[in-house]
């Protein structure tokens, strides 16, 4: 992903018309936007649908995109409340989550791939609140105070619940290390 101010050119330059702009943000924003609907959902199909639908909100509200906030704080914002508003809707709900769900390891010989979904298990039995603020910082990079801003709390709160997200997110693993 560009930085903060090369984000914001392209985001001004899509705001103006420029088409080859707005599909480089696409192209670059995108892989955060799914992985985080995905976590959201736990579906990819979802995820897929709230791609799409954040890419339609952020084109028809570049307009009133001003830059006060970076990018990619706006971006977040947007894909979080499409996955509110979708399921509040009852359009999709989520994949529940058993956190004692053990997959049949994939063979591999890193083991990245084994290790990869491990991660995302662990990710998805968080907390909504803690996976939220997660998501923000390790997915969207945001800053501390860019998440708090985006989800309505202290950047203190975003602090302890990142670091309740990271500790859960460890002791999953070595739990699953342990166990297997």
């Amino acid at each position: 992903m560009r930085d903060r101010e090369a984000s914001a050119r392209l985001a001004e330059a899509a705001r103006d018309g420029d088409e080859a702009a707005f599909e480089t943000l696409v192209r670059e924003h995108t892989p955060a936007v799914w992985a985080h609907a995905m976590r959201f959902f736990g579906d990819s199909s979802a995820a897929e649908d709230v791609v799409q639908e954040v890419w339609i909100h952020v084109y028809r509200g570049l307009p009133q995109f001003q830059g006060g906030a970076a990018f990619s704080t706006w971006l977040f914002r947007v894909t979080r409340n499409v996955c509110v508003d979708m399921l509040r809707s009852g359009s999709r709900r989520p994949v529940p989550v058993d956190a004692f769900e053990r997959d049949v390891p994939v063979p591999d010989e890193s083991g990245a791939v084994d290790l990869s979904a491990s991660v995302e298990r662990a990710i998805r039995a968080l907390a909504p609140e803690d996976r939220d603020a997660f998501g923000a910082v390790a997915l969207f990079g945001l800053t501390y105070a860019e998440a708090a801003e985006s989800l309505g709390v202290p950047a203190g709160t975003v602090k302890s619940r990142v670091f309740r997200a990271r500790r859960a997110i460890a002791a999953s693993l070595d739990d699953q290390a342990g166990g297997a």
